[in-house]
């Protein structure tokens, strides 16, 4: 296999839906599982086809509790393709699968360059005789309603005629995910199908509370080498749209059935009716040759622009990831009202919510797609009014952005949630996360930093940022006897703690990543208002009715925020140190994995909250959003002093007590180590690197891949090993060598230049800026300072080389 493709061989009924989710093929707007074309949907397949923000709500019992849930909809089955045999004078055979006929050969090709999915397959009909497939499918990068798909199946020692059916599929439901199979799971309502000569069936729906209509057509060819022999019957009826033909086959001369879909819904905009649009789409798209042509050209540019390039494995990884982040977050994301969904549109694990993940997704976006990290900032605006009532239903000031995110917004986290190792149903209250709302901030100045938009900073993004900053500031509690603010009753991100062992309230207090981060907001909030435009002060202060009481108060909590320790460690909250230590090795060798601890101990009839124990990085998280001088900056703020020393002992102290029970949990601390202890950063980074391809969640990639440990490990790259900071007048670099990525070339966007490539090798850096009208850019390293003009390059000698 090349960087540019990856293979699977064998079929393997165990193991198709997690080769479903990473042969998923999409653009941003819509996107499809890598399933079998002849197969439904079952407990081996799951050909799922999701549309970028199309949600839908739905009320269920479950064990005597109703349960309301919204979830992302698997969307009518466009991918549908089966045929048959026959010989003259005989009946048809049957439908050709890996369930009906003996399997000589099988595999799967995913070309990352290309964007295609082709799937071979061999299989012996009777006797000598065999028949062989081979598909390949796209999901059109160039135009995002549309996909297609090429059949080519060839026959040797057999002649006869092959009925082809395609169809597309309405009555499916939501089945991804095995443990929600008690919730109601039908979000389809309202199927109408409809026929226009002489290629063409169409299929509509609606969601059944959301209302959102949904339209696909889909147009059949067939032809052999010996000419267009073809009978076609048109069948809408039902739930499905089938088109129904029958073509003669002989030994060595193949057939081939083109299809070509087009999806629509009345989400989109510039259109009229969904289905006359996905009808007119569908009839005037050129053939399958030149779709493929058109879909390579939009990904050749789409890599130019964010490509990475690393030698060996960890670079084919790293491309692979990229190519999902890709399919998930494309350019046609800009057009959309969408945020970023934690398993991508791949499966429909979280129910397809959007959680932080855009805190690790964002970095690498905004210096390659800047106008996708806009749009993904403009969904957590248009759902700002939804969090400041959000906070005012609570008593509190500002915008509490929910912990799980959806179609408008509300809180979208469940109030009780089911073990499945005990079967038990448990509060949960993970919705006390309140942290999102600093990752939505920093998100905010991240992007502006990188890109120069002040427009963007003084109008949403500020917006956006004062406000959470005032829900931080009416959050926090002055406490006489400590001298300090505390928050109090919150979820870190570790969520492995949701309270206190036997307390009668759930939350923690003094959570110190939640406290920083809170800090931190608070502080950008101040040096956002000096910064503005007087006149664009006076009316956002006017406006939000923000007084001179208020931000003082800001400015009293920014410094005085109470960040715990204990035993010369950053505590994770406040009575982290009281907690039990618990038995690792004993836990070790009596489970295969232990990344679930929390259902493990429930399951004993214990529960984590009494250990010192962690899912996943959280104090540590400190270490992912800021470098080393801005974190001794933040603490030295709050009154705190954060040296090397204290440091790691930090890092090394939670090691030994974290199970990595997330797939970002790795991948952070290898971030982290990469700064703090080199020589063992490597065994993080290429757990966070495998997570996806190895399933190393145990079964959890076939319900979606996770779309922020993909990209964060681009970001690893971008900035972990560079020290990558962008500021408004200065790249600032601070590289560190890590042996198994010592070499790694990207191009990025920053500030007005397109292309400025960042390429280390042999110990040195090499900066070059594009030829262009724009001003030099600064390059700023810990030891020097260099001007690179564009049209130049400069090559650096790196001390630690």
């Amino acid at each position: 296999m090349s960087q540019w493709t990856w293979e699977w061989r064998g079929y393997e009924p165990s193991a198709e839906r997690l080769r479903e989710s990473l042969c998923a093929l999409g653009n941003g707007y819509f996107a499809t599982r890598g399933a079998l074309p002849e197969l439904r949907g079952g407990l081996v397949h799951y050909p799922g086809t999701y549309a970028a923000g199309c949600y839908n709500r739905l009320e269920s019992t479950v064990s005597g509790r109703r349960v309301v849930h919204e979830d992302l909809v698997n969307l009518p089955n466009w991918l549908l393709l089966r045929f048959r045999l026959r010989r003259p004078g005989e009946v048809w055979g049957p439908w050709v699968s890996p369930r009906s006929y003996a399997v000589l050969d099988h595999g799967h090709v995913l070309d990352l360059r290309r964007g295609t999915l082709t799937r071979t397959s061999r299989y012996r009909l009777d006797g000598t005789a065999m028949l062989g497939v081979e598909q390949i499918r796209l999901v059109h990068m160039g135009d995002a309603h549309l996909a297609a798909l090429r059949t080519s199946i060839t026959t040797e020692g057999w002649s006869g005629e092959i009925e082809v059916e395609s169809s597309i599929d309405g009555g499916v439901l939501n089945g991804n995910v095995h443990r929600y199979r008690a919730l109601n799971r039908h979000h389809l309502a309202h199927v109408r199908t409809g026929a226009q000569e002489p290629h063409t069936v169409w299929l509509s729906c609606r969601t059944s509370t959301s209302d959102i209509c949904i339209a696909l057509a889909a147009r059949t060819t067939a032809g052999s080498t010996d000419g267009p022999s073809v009978s076609s019957v048109l069948s809408p009826a039902g739930h499905q749209a089938v088109h129904r033909l029958v073509v003669t086959i002989a030994p060595g001369r193949p057939v081939t059935v083109d299809k070509t879909v087009a999806l629509h819904t009345s989400r989109d905009t510039a259109i009229g009716n969904p289905v006359s649009e996905a009808v007119d789409r569908v009839s005037t798209a050129p053939g399958f040759p030149a779709l493929l042509d058109s879909h390579a050209a939009a990904w050749k540019g789409l890599w130019r622009r964010a490509d990475i390039r690393v030698p060996g494995e960890a670079g084919r990884i790293l491309r692979f990831h990229l190519f999902h982040v890709l399919q998930t977050l494309s350019p046609h994301t800009a057009d959309l009202d969408v945020g970023v969904p934690a398993r991508g549109l791949h499966g429909e694990a979280y129910r397809g919510h959007v959680f932080w993940d855009e805190l690790f997704v964002l970095p690498y976006l905004d210096l390659h797609l800047p106008e996708v990290s806009r749009s993904l900032l403009d969904y957590r605006h248009r759902r700002l009014p939804r969090a400041c009532r959000a906070a005012a239903a609570t008593g509190r000031a500002g915008a509490m952005y929910p912990w799980q995110s959806g179609g408008d917004g509300r809180e979208e986290s469940q109030e009780w949630h089911l073990n499945p190792a005990s079967g038990r149903w448990l509060p949960d209250h993970s919705r006390l996360q309140h942290h999102v709302g600093s990752a939505i901030a920093y998100n905010v100045w991240q992007y502006c930093a990188a890109t120069g938009d002040t427009e963007y900073l003084h109008t949403k993004g500020a917006e956006m940022l004062l406000q959470i900053a005032r829900f931080w500031a009416d959050l926090a509690v002055f406490d006489p006897a400590a001298g300090r603010y505390r928050i109090r009753g919150v979820v870190g991100p570790d969520e492995y703690h949701d309270g206190y062992p036997g307390a009668p309230r759930p939350g923690l207090d003094d959570n110190a990543y939640t406290n920083v981060t809170a800090a931190w907001v608070l502080t950008r909030g101040l040096e956002l208002l000096r910064r503005l435009p007087a006149w664009r002060r006076a009316e956002l202060l006017d406006r939000l009715g923000l007084g001179t009481g208020e931000l003082t108060r800001w400015e009293e909590v920014s410094r005085r925020l109470r960040v715990p320790f204990h035993q010369g460690v950053i505590s994770q909250f406040e009575g982290y140190d009281d907690l039990t230590e618990l038995d690792w090795d004993a836990y070790r060798a009596r489970y295969t994995s232990i990344r679930r601890l929390d259902r493990i101990l429930e399951a004993e009839g214990d529960t984590v909250n009494r250990y010192k124990a962690s899912k996943q990085a959280d104090v540590l998280m400190l270490g992912y959003l800021f470098s080393p001088p801005e974190l001794r900056r933040l603490f030295q703020r709050l009154g705190y002093d954060l040296d090397d020393d204290v440091w790691n002992r930090t890092v090394d102290y939670y090691l030994r007590r974290t199970s990595h029970g997330s797939t970002l949990s790795e991948l952070v601390h290898g971030f982290v180590l990469a700064r703090a202890r080199r020589a063992d950063a490597w065994q993080y980074v290429h757990e966070a690197l495998k997570a996806d391809i190895a399933d190393i969640q145990g079964g959890t990639t076939g319900e979606g891949i996770h779309l922020g440990a993909m990209a964060g490990t681009l970001d690893l790259v971008q900035r972990g090993l560079t020290g990558l900071e962008t500021r408004a007048d200065s790249l600032c670099l601070d590289p560190v060598p890590m042996p198994a990525l010592c070499e790694y070339g990207f191009t990025v966007h920053y500030r007005g230049h397109w292309g400025v490539g960042v390429l280390s090798r042999a110990g040195q850096l090499d900066i070059s800026v594009p030829d262009s009208d724009e001003s030099p850019i600064r390059v700023m390293l810990a030891d020097r300072a260099v001007t690179v003009a564009p049209g130049e390059t400069c090559t650096l000698t790196l001390p630690n080389g």
